[in-house]
């Protein structure tokens, strides 16, 4: 497995300031997935920006894991959202032309 982009959880903890088991709890709440490689535990970079939103969600505003669930897929329902209506906006802009 190529680790290439990845970072340890435990690195991302220490730099954090949070416990792992808070990780643990996210990937029980399947908030983010982690690669486990010779005994270690790895985020994606690309998950990197959520993981840190969830972290200060938890931690500067008290939200629990549930909440941290809920909060993302709302966000995620939202983005849906505005990329259909970006889509159909495009759309449209082909028929104002006429």
């Amino acid at each position: 497995m190529k680790l290439a982009y990845h970072i340890k959880v435990k690195e991302f903890c220490l730099k954090h300031e949070v416990e792992e088991s808070f990780i643990d709890t996210l990937l029980e709440y399947e908030l983010i997935t982690v690669k486990i490689a010779h005994e270690e535990k790895y985020v994606s970079h690309e998950e990197l920006s959520q993981l840190e939103r969830m972290v200060r969600m938890y931690r500067e505003l008290g939200v629990n894991p549930e909440g941290i669930q809920i909060i993302q897929q709302l966000l995620n329902k939202i983005e849906r959202h505005q990329h259909e209506l970006q889509k159909l906006r495009n759309r449209l802009s082909r028929f104002e032309d006429f």
